[in-house]
């Protein structure tokens, strides 16, 4: 009886937590840029943590990071909206408003197409914040140094963002010797699905969520495209490119501007209003994108355990396991893990919002799992997941959340790799 109490408690306890935490709706109102889904830029502001139970220290950490802000990832953006604006304003069909976007879009246009993709002064910031907290916040485990190993995907921006995140822990502590490594060697643990990736994985099936199957009941609207035309075009006659998709370059340019510091370039052209409201709809596209992926990103969460295994029975000595990469493994491997319930995949497509937020997939977005060890059994090992520096629900059984028995957790999700 007394067990089954446990798990009720802890089952209360979970949904207490999420109903308090994952408000979503109440969250875009606190920090309307949320609302940006992938684009967000990393919010670097402290979070209170969950003191360890009592007798327990950490010990390591293994975490997966996505890479920080970056300029737009494709050059056509930029390419389109600059023969767009120029053919526009030659044939005098820009508004005042959209007179005095080209000026600026035209001052730093040079910038925007040499910086395609790359890593911004922020996104190095970002990581340098997110590697500080996580030295302050347990620095149990760095204090005596160690070796560290951090992997990358072979993207530059990846590379650039690890390298920032483990100077900055040199720089916490100059004990720590960490190997930073971006080879295909190593792509397994951090990007699976890389063409380049030695290591042949057999074909997984790729799901689709199941709301796609309602997605008639979603009302939504899809207007605000053309609403931003009209408040830069006079007229579209003969201009390059359908409405559709001048509207969405628009929007795009927009959400990614905080990124790199030019966030006033638009002026009023759109607001975050109006992306707020939005949101929903992408949310579900940006659910649909990643959730077929989930499989692909078994052996990101393999190298998880093995690694960690390898800390627990000593042929490691590694004090953290880094990994550096993108959007589109972490976001399918939250869903995988089912972090914070985004494995639930529900029917309802006015649910997914309470399972899965594509802020939380933002900018320098980052898994962590903390170990820690008992003083009096040290062979007694509890861990807790942080999802972009806050306390994360797993689909375990826990009677201390946000703690969880590590052989609990190796055990499920040994076995729902397996299973997959």
């Amino acid at each position: 009886m007394k067990k089954y109490t446990l798990i009720l408690v802890q089952l209360l306890l979970a949904t207490l937590v999420c109903a308090q935490n994952r408000a979503p709706l109440d969250e875009l109102k606190a920090d309307p840029r949320r609302a940006y889904g992938t684009d967000y830029p990393y919010p670097m502001e402290a979070v209170a943590l969950t003191k360890a139970p009592s007798g327990y220290k950490p010990f390591y950490i293994s975490h997966y990071g996505r890479h920080g802000s970056r300029y737009y990832w494709n050059s056509m953006l930029y390419r389109e909206l600059d023969s767009l604006l120029t053919t526009a304003h030659r044939r005098h069909q820009l508004t005042a408003e959209g007179e005095a976007f080209y000026t600026r879009f035209m001052a730093a246009k040079d910038e925007l197409n040499a910086g395609v993709s790359e890593l911004s002064d922020l996104g190095w910031q970002q990581h340098q914040f997110i590697a500080r907290t996580m030295y302050n916040n347990f620095p149990e485990v760095f204090r005596k140094g160690g070796n560290v190993l951090a992997i990358s995907s072979l993207t530059g921006r990846c590379v650039l963002s690890m390298s920032s995140f483990c100077q900055e822990l040199v720089q916490c502590n100059p004990l720590l010797e960490i190997r930073e490594q971006s080879s295909r060697f190593t792509l397994d643990g951090v990007v699976p699905g890389d063409r380049q990736n030695p290591v042949a994985h057999p074909a997984v099936p790729k799901p689709k969520p199941r709301y796609e199957q309602h997605r008639d009941r979603f009302k939504s609207d899809d207007t605000l495209g053309e609403r931003v035309i009209r408040r830069v075009f006079t007229s579209t006659d003969s201009l390059p490119g359908n409405m559709q998709r001048i509207g969405s370059n628009l929007i795009n340019l927009y959400t990614s501007l905080p990124n790199i510091g030019h966030d006033g370039m638009m002026g009023t052209i759109i607001t975050d209003e109006e992306i707020v409201n939005q949101w929903e709809s992408a949310n579900l596209g940006t659910y649909s994108w990643l959730f077929p992926d989930q499989y692909v990103m078994i052996p990101i969460l393999q190298d998880i355990i093995r690694k960690a295994d390898a800390v627990l029975d000593g042929s490691s000595d590694h004090v953290a396991d880094l990994r550096f990469g993108h959007d589109n493994c972490l976001g399918p491997l939250t869903i995988l893990m089912g972090i914070n319930g985004a494995d639930r995949d529900p029917e309802d497509p006015y649910e997914v919002k309470n399972c899965y937020q594509n802020w939380e997939t933002s900018m320098a977005c980052n898994m962590q799992l903390v170990f820690y060890r008992s003083k009096k059994q040290p062979g007694d090992i509890l861990l807790k997941c942080l999802l972009n520096g806050q306390e994360a629900t797993l689909p375990l059984p826990s009677d201390r959340f946000p703690y969880y028995r590590w052989s609990d957790f190796r055990q499920f999700y040994t076995a729902r790799c397996s299973s997959l």
